[in-house]
């Protein structure tokens, strides 16, 4: 499935209560090349207290607010012949879907693993013109869509020395 994303990406300076209310899943994804960027994911999706994940084949064009993305559902077979050729860091993540004003969601993604600590989010906008309108809630914090360091893709490259420089940079900015 081929589509145009449009998305702004944020620093969170607080996480909202009650965060379990939310709907959620686990994240776990690997990128087969950084540029252009080609992930695989397994998004974890709990149906009637089962795990029943779904597994993902994703290449994204260039841009950094406004790109086309081009999806593809692959069986856990091929996820993981996938995830073998994957280079770099694999990336676990909890996301949780949380509503805001007109229509549009935050996608909150708590890291896990070597990106513990750090915690992002993404509005999708239907249009490029919401997008540059758009005053995010106070709990939001600083944007970060057009610093590469925060793009999965780039962190999926990074070395020890530059996660600790990204997860300092993370709490300066908070």
């Amino acid at each position: 499935m081929k589509n145009m994303e449009i998305e702004k990406k944020y620093l969170i300076k607080s996480i909202p209560d009650n965060l379990d209310n939310y709907r959620h899943y686990d994240i776990e994804q690997a990128y087969i090349s950084a540029s252009p960027a080609i992930r695989v994911r397994k998004k974890g999706v709990y149906l009637d207290g089962t795990l029943s994940p779904t597994y993902i084949l994703t290449v994204k064009g260039k841009g950094l607010i406004k790109r086309e993305e081009f999806e593809l559902t692959l069986e856990k077979k091929e996820y993981d012949n996938l995830l073998k050729k994957a280079e770099g860091n694999v990336i676990t993540k909890c996301r949780y879907l949380i509503p805001l004003t007109e229509g549009l969601s935050l996608e909150l993604d708590i890291f896990q693993g070597i990106f513990k600590g750090l915690v992002m989010g993404e509005i999708e906008f239907p249009d490029e013109d919401s997008a540059k309108k758009y005053n995010p809630p106070a709990f939001i914090g600083r944007e970060v869509t057009f610093d590469e360091r925060f793009h999965n893709s780039v962190m999926s490259t990074m070395s020890e020395a530059d996660i600790s420089d990204l997860l300092a940079l993370m709490n300066e900015c908070n």
